[in-house]
């Protein structure tokens, strides 16, 4: 009945074609290998093979297919291990109605996505300091460093490269490098893109 109730919301739209439906995840992974379609929205909770390893079968055999997870488990740790798992976005089925198509736009831009709440809570976490992160290594949740999320956040707020660089103490050309890097890692396709991440990620207040 999930199932049903997620192809017709999907079916519902006129430039997304639900191509078929696994059971299991071995089935999953069998159609993904077998039809190599473009995305897969895959459960955590499968029988035969769990969604985190479906999703590196799949991600392995297809590397053209994006993996979204659609749970029912509001958790920061899974949402980790999707993302290990080769996962692009996580959704709470609780937010399905609200966020799926959403998150399944980002996905065909290659771009994260993560459930509003998740998101929210993540980048809070992260903020206050819980589990704080050398300079080197990537917020949870996304493959930006701790100094491009500062980048992200004084940009968002309306910094220019200049002012940005003043905050952090670096030079304007390495605010430039860090800006051009963001985009790249994120495949934002303007700047819009990136304030909307900050955002959602509860970077900046909008």
């Amino acid at each position: 009945m999930v199932r049903r109730g997620i192809r017709t919301l999907l079916a519902s739209q006129p430039d997304i074609e639900v191509c078929g439906e696994a059971s299991t995840g071995v089935q999953a992974v069998d159609f993904a290998k077998k039809e190599k379609p473009e995305l897969v929205i895959l459960d955590l909770t499968l029988p035969e093979m769990n969604g985190l390893d479906a999703s590196r079968a799949i991600r392995e055999a297809s590397p053209a297919t994006q993996v979204l997870v659609l749970s029912m488990h509001f958790s920061e740790e899974l949402a980790r291990e999707a993302l290990r798992a080769g996962a692009l976005g996580y959704v709470l089925k609780s937010d399905a109605d609200l966020e799926l198509l959403a998150a399944v736009d980002h996905a065909r831009r290659g771009q994260p996505f993560f459930t509003s709440t998740l998101a929210t809570t993540m980048a809070r976490n992260f903020m206050d300091g819980q589990g704080a992160l050398g300079e080197g290594e990537a917020l949870p949740g996304t493959p930006l460093t701790q100094r491009e999320v500062e980048v992200v956040q004084l940009l968002a707020e309306g910094k220019s490269n200049k002012e940005t660089a003043a905050t952090l103490g670096v030079s304007t050309r390495t605010i430039e490098s860090h800006r051009n890097h963001i985009m790249r890692k994120m495949n934002f396709t303007s700047f819009s893109d990136l304030v909307r991440f900050a955002i959602r990620a509860n970077l900046v207040n909008p």
